[in-house]
């Protein structure tokens, strides 16, 4: 297949690229920019004027809750989603039923990703057996399966032999460990931030110091052991300090923030709206206020959408009996440039964009997020100036809750190209 995207505005972060040119694709991968090639008769002309032509999205946290939790959501419908949103490249958590604690398990997982011919699905093995924080998993095998990373999910591992023996192993074969840092005790059972707002409803709390503890005892065990780790949605202005000291100490980290936390604080819980209880919660102005800043700075490495569908079951119910977790991939875009829209141009279309594509690929390893002669085709054509109003009846996904329902959001995907193959298209 040969395929001509012609007269669009192309932002590619990686390469330091914003201009309007075109882009020639033949066997799903791109071959050259501005000029075509010789002897290039295109079999489908894609005309892009207006748009912006940009990698595809690659999404750190996305939960398909599939194996286990089919009546939440379904491969198809959440990759779908990530179709809608413009995302080719998404990372999964391994809180699966079963557990993505086995080799046989990514593989099938991975078998039936590529059998839906959307987006590249990279799954997160399980750091502990059954995420029980005991016994260390087979990290070879795992990532033989195709596993790019080990995490614990939501489950965290209180003896921390255990984790200092799990940042060994991973050390010795230069494997990522990606944790959320959250002390096993201190905000246990919390649903809120802890503060005036909690308080004032009646809601049990998570301090800030849950993260900042479990972020100290981590710095000091990576210290002892060369690990390399992925922190996983930062929430705190406190624990976005110690990340940037330990940056500068030359601990090797990256890290990232959920797109809720980059625009929510826990005023917007309101009346107790369920859409709004997320894990970590949404935190305080303050700490909103150094999310943005260290996404400026670098600090935060990047966003994610942090995708986990939640049914009616679960989601309307009293707030502190309702399931944490809000649908994403149709955001993680808009989300992005309403970031920069406003920062009052402090923020470039191009640096909101790297933020999702080029610095998320770069915490995976992963040869994604660019547009370079000679990478595949993953790509994600949207219209800047259109808005669209977030409905549940609009969403793709088979979650409907997001705390951002009724809000107008600007960019719209019109089209996504996954190694070279239309996947979505909405131009016609």
């Amino acid at each position: 297949m040969k395929i001509h995207i012609k007269n669009g505005r192309i932002v590619d972060p990686a390469n330091g690229m914003d201009a309007v040119q075109d882009l020639y694709i033949v066997a799903g991968k791109i071959v050259a920019l501005g000029q075509a090639p010789a002897d290039f008769v295109a079999n489908k002309t894609i005309d892009a004027s207006g748009l912006v032509v940009a990698p595809g999205l690659v999404d750190l946290s996305a939960r398909l809750r599939e194996p286990g939790f089919e009546y939440k959501a379904t491969l198809e419908s959440e990759l779908q989603a990530a179709m809608r949103g413009g995302v080719t490249s998404l990372v999964c958590p391994p809180d699966t039923d079963p557990v993505l604690d086995e080799s046989g398990l990514v593989e099938m997982l991975k078998q039936r990703a590529r059998t839906q011919n959307k987006a590249h699905v990279y799954p997160l093995g399980a750091l502990t057996v059954g995420l029980k924080g005991e016994a260390l998993t087979e990290m070879a095998a795992l990532t033989e399966a195709g596993c790019i990373g080990f995490s614990q999910a939501e489950s965290v591992i209180q003896d921390t032999n255990v984790l200092q023996r799990a940042l060994q192993y991973a050390g010795t074969f230069g494997y990522t460990v990606w944790l959320r840092p959250q002390d096993a005790f201190i905000g246990k059972g919390g649903v809120a931030h802890s503060g005036p707002l909690a308080s004032r409803l009646g809601l049990s709390g998570v301090p800030v110091m849950a993260e900042t503890i479990a972020l100290h005892t981590l710095f000091e065990l990576m210290r002892a052991t060369d690990a390399k780790v992925h922190l996983c949605r930062i929430s705190s202005a406190a624990g976005l300090e110690l990340v940037r000291q330990a940056k500068k100490q030359g601990l090797s980290l990256t890290c990232d923030v959920g797109a809720h936390h980059v625009h929510m604080t826990d005023a917007d819980i309101g009346f107790f709206d369920p859409n709004a209880r997320l894990t970590p919660p949404l935190r305080s102005q303050r700490d909103r206020d150094a999310i943005r800043l260290a996404l400026q700075d670098g600090t935060i490495d990047a966003i994610c959408s942090d995708h986990t569908p939640v049914d009616d079951d679960e989601k309307l119910l009293p707030f502190a009996e309702a399931s944490p977790g809000a649908t994403g991939l149709e955001l993680l875009l808009s989300l992005s440039l309403k970031w920069a829209e406003e920062s009052r141009g402090e923020v470039t279309l191009s640096q909101a964009i790297s933020r999702i594509t080029h610095d998320a690929a770069r915490v995976t390893g992963l040869p994604c997020g660019q547009l370079g002669i000679g990478r595949v085709a993953d790509i994600c054509l949207f219209d800047p100036a259109q808005r669209w109003t977030v409905e549940a009846k609009n969403l793709v996904s088979q979650g409907k809750h997001t705390p951002f329902l009724g809000y107008e959001l600007p960019g719209v995907v019109k089209a996504t190209i996954v190694a070279g193959h239309v996947a979505f298209d909405a131009l016609h």
